[in-house]
C-alpha cells in the first residue's frame, strides 16, 4: 500500500468518535470523509476529532463510497444496518472493520462470511477483548492445552442499560435484540473466543423489564465437548450509564481461570490461586490499530466475521428458546 490508508466512517456516533480519535493518532491511516443520518452527530464527530474539522460528510453513505476514493471504511451504526453496510463496502472492494455485533440473523452472518472470503477483503469485528491483555493470556492458555480442556463455565455481565432503550437501542427494527445483542455481545463472543467451545444446545429466560427488547437473559450453555455452562446478561443494574461490570470463570480439567475486573487469576492443579500480574500478560492493543495492521501486513485478523457468525447463532438460538420456552439446538 503506498502512502496513507484512506478510511470512510459510517455512523459518527459516540463510539464512532472513540474510533477517530484512535485513528487520528496512527500514522499510517487517514480519515477522509465521514457520514451520518444526524447533523448533530457530524458536527460532534468534527468538533471531538483531530483534524477532522473539515472532512467531507455525507447523509448517504452510498454516496460517500461512490465519491470518495477509499481503502478501507469503520462502521460504527445500529445493529440492523450493518449487514446492508458491510455487504456494500465489500462489493466496492473496501476492507471493513464494524461495531459489535456483526449482523443480527445467522442468515446475514453466513452471507457476510462468504462475501468477505470471496471479496479478498479484510472484515474485522471490533470485539476489543480480543486485544486485552487477560483475555489474550486466557486464550493462549487453553488454546497451548496448559490447563486441559474446559468443562464448565460461568458469567455475568452487568450494566446500567435501560436508559439506552428510550433511543434506538430500544427498537427492534435498529436494534435487532436488545441487551444481549448489544454489550452482552462481547460477553457471548470472549467466552466462545477463549474457550474454542462449539455451542450444541442453549435453554434461556429472558426479561424484557417492559422495554421492546431483551433486557435481561439467563442462558444454560451445553457444548459439543461435553462441557457445560451459565451466562447471565444483566441490564437494568443501578450504576453509571456506561460502567459495566462482568465476571468470567473457567474450570478446565487441569486447572482454573477467572477474570473480574479485568484481572487474571490462574489455579494449577490443586496448587494455590495466583494472580498473573501485568507484566506477565500479553500487551493491550485497540481494534483500530488492529485493523490498521491488518490491512498493512503486519499482523493476522483476530476478530474475523467467523466469530461474528458463531455470537448470533448462540444468541440466536437463546431467543428462540425464550419465545418457546424449551431448549434450542444452536444452527451451525
Amino acid at each position: 500500500m503506498a502512502g496513507k490508508l484512506r478510511v470512510g466512517i459510517i455512523g459518527c456516533g459516540g463510539n464512532a468518535r472513540g474510533h477517530g480519535n484512535r485513528l487520528s493518532k496512527i500514522p499510517d491511516a487517514q480519515i477522509v470523509a465521514i457520514t451520518d443520518v444526524s447533523n448533530d452527530a457530524l458536527d460532534a464527530f468534527r468538533k471531538t476529532v483531530a483534524g477532522a474539522d473539515n472532512l467531507p460528510a455525507y447523509k448517504d453513505y452510498a454516496k460517500m463510497l461512490k465519491e470518495i476514493d477509499l481503502d478501507a471504511v469503520e462502521i460504527s451504526t445500529p445493529h440492523t444496518l450493518h449487514f446492508e453496510q458491510i455487504m456494500a463496502c465489500l462489493e466496492n472492494g473496501l476492507h471493513v472493520l464494524c461495531e459489535k455485533p456483526m449482523v443480527c440473523t445467522v442468515d446475514h452472518a453466513k452471507k457476510v462470511c462468504k462475501k468477505a472470503k470471496a471479496s479478498k477483503k479484510h472484515l474485522m469485528i471490533s470485539y476489543q477483548r480480543h486485544l486485552m491483555g487477560p483475555y489474550v493470556y486466557a486464550q493462549n492458555a487453553i488454546a497451548n492445552g496448559q490447563l486441559g480442556p474446559p468443562t464448565f463455565l460461568t458469567a455475568w455481565q452487568s450494566q446500567n442499560w435501560m436508559e439506552a432503550t428510550k433511543r434506538w437501542r430500544g427498537d427492534p427494527k435498529l436494534s435487532g435484540g436488545g441487551q444481549l445483542n448489544d454489550s452482552g455481545s462481547h460477553m457471548i463472543d470472549v467466552l466462545l473466543w477463549i474457550t474454542g467451545l462449539q455451542p450444541k444446545e442453549v435453554f434461556a429466560f429472558v426479561d424484557k423489564r417492559g422495554a421492546k427488547v431483551d433486557a435481561v437473559s439467563a442462558i444454560s450453555v451445553e457444548f459439543t465437548n461435553g462441557a457445560s455452562g451459565n451466562i447471565s446478561i444483566i441490564g437494568d443494574c443501578v450504576g453509571p450509564r456506561f460502567k459495566v461490570y462482568e465476571e468470567i470463570l473457567l474450570w478446565c480439567k487441569g486447572g482454573q481461570l477467572v477474570i473480574r475486573d479485568n484481572q487474571l487469576f490462574r489455579r494449577d492443579g490443586d496448587a494455590e490461586p495466583f494472580q498473573v500480574p501485568p507484566e506477565g500478560l500479553p500487551k493491550d492493543n485497540n481494534p483500530d490499530q488492529a485493523f490498521v495492521d491488518l490491512i498493512c501486513g503486519r499482523a493476522p485478523n483476530v476478530v474475523p466475521p467467523e466469530c461474528g457468525l458463531r455470537v448470533i447463532q448462540l444468541t440466536e438460538g437463546a431467543w428462540k428458546s425464550a419465545e418457546t420456552g424449551k431448549p434450542v439446538k444452536v444452527k451451525t
